[in-house]
């Protein structure tokens, strides 16, 4: 079976530099990124420590040369089971800044993550997002209509808010009021970077759509259920193959085998941080193959295209061979 790899998450990596102080570096030089306004010349950049890949995209394109943003998840790692090192909690002493997003790691070390630094701002950016329940596979009707019927608060939110451009407009001006709140003398910089960024989400969300408009067949398959705010904003259905963070038991892989025939899919999604045993058992058993698409791509608006246009082409494919 051939496995392919689409996007450019699992392709990059990225190298990473631990954060030793608030003051400007002497010996590298920040990447430039589209949609920056270059800030005037005088206090160094703020040092920001952020969970993943995605969100140093987000801050960088806000705060432009004016931030230092260092990542805690490194390419490859899985945010589920991640473990900050001893060596990255000591260089939260010199960030003036976390950004969080819910990673399942950060319930666990959020705490000592915030007494690494006492004067470190938390940014929690799902605020003023309503969140989901993390989405899981249903093999009776029973309890799908049981996750309905669950009202208020998810008891198990899905943190992918950085896969919604919708919602990753509300997470940006988040990360901007703290920017604004740390530094507000680049208040005007940080605007033009924003409303630059917003300028791209917005085309960025247009493409998607007109990428996937004609696409008659929307339901796809994936192991892990990391695209159910992308799925909900354009009208697409998620296939989940893990259960509540485990692979599925032998009756509900037999299931989805099953679900996979019925609806004629024959790509069978996977990411390069988990597992694909369970992806490649029911691509093996429906024919078909296993493609690899990452979340956490570094280049975030890149690789949202990337990934409309690969879904796209997939459930085209399934369409015509149904």
């Amino acid at each position: 079976m051939t496995r392919r790899l689409y996007g450019i998450g699992a392709a990059l990596l990225l190298n990473m530099t631990m954060l030793v102080g608030c003051g400007p570096s002497a010996t590298s030089e920040p990447a430039e990124t589209p949609g920056k306004v270059a800030a005037p010349e005088s206090a160094g950049p703020l040092n920001v420590t952020v969970s993943i890949l995605p969100q140093k995209y987000f801050v960088e394109r806000i705060g432009g040369e004016r931030v230092n943003v260092n990542v805690m998840v490194e390419p490859g790692d899985n945010p589920a089971t991640y473990e900050p090192t001893s060596e990255q909690l000591k260089a939260l002493s010199g960030s003036a800044a976390y950004v969080s997003y819910g990673a399942p790691f950060e319930k666990a070390w959020m705490d000592r993550i915030a007494a690494a630094n006492p004067e470190i701002l938390i940014v929690d950016t799902r605020e003023g997002i309503e969140l989901m329940p993390m989405q899981a596979y249903h093999h009776s009707e029973e309890s799908k209509h049981k996750e309905e019927q669950h009202g208020g608060e998810p008891e198990n939110p899905d943190p992918h808010i950085f896969l919604s451009p919708r919602l990753v407009k509300i997470q940006s001006q988040t990360i901007y009021d703290a920017l604004v709140q740390l530094n507000p003398e680049h208040k005007d910089v940080y605007r033009a970077n924003l409303d630059s960024f917003i300028e791209d989400i917005e085309a960025l969300d247009e493409d998607i759509r007109a990428t996937l408009e004609g696409v008659q067949r929307r339901k796809f398959m994936v192991f892990h259920p990391a695209w159910g705010y992308f799925a909900r904003d354009y009208d697409l259905e998620m296939v989940p193959i893990e259960i509540g963070g485990q692979e599925p038991s032998p009756a509900e892989l037999a299931a989805l085998i099953a679900e996979a025939r019925e609806d004629g899919i024959k790509v069978v999604f996977a990411q390069p941080e988990f597992s694909t045993k369970a992806a490649e058992v029911i691509a093996n058993e429906i024919g078909g193959e296993v493609l690899l698409i990452s979340p956490l791509a570094p280049d975030w608006l890149t690789n949202m295209r990337s990934v409309a246009n690969t879904l796209a082409e997939v459930l085209d494919q399934q369409s015509t061979s149904s």
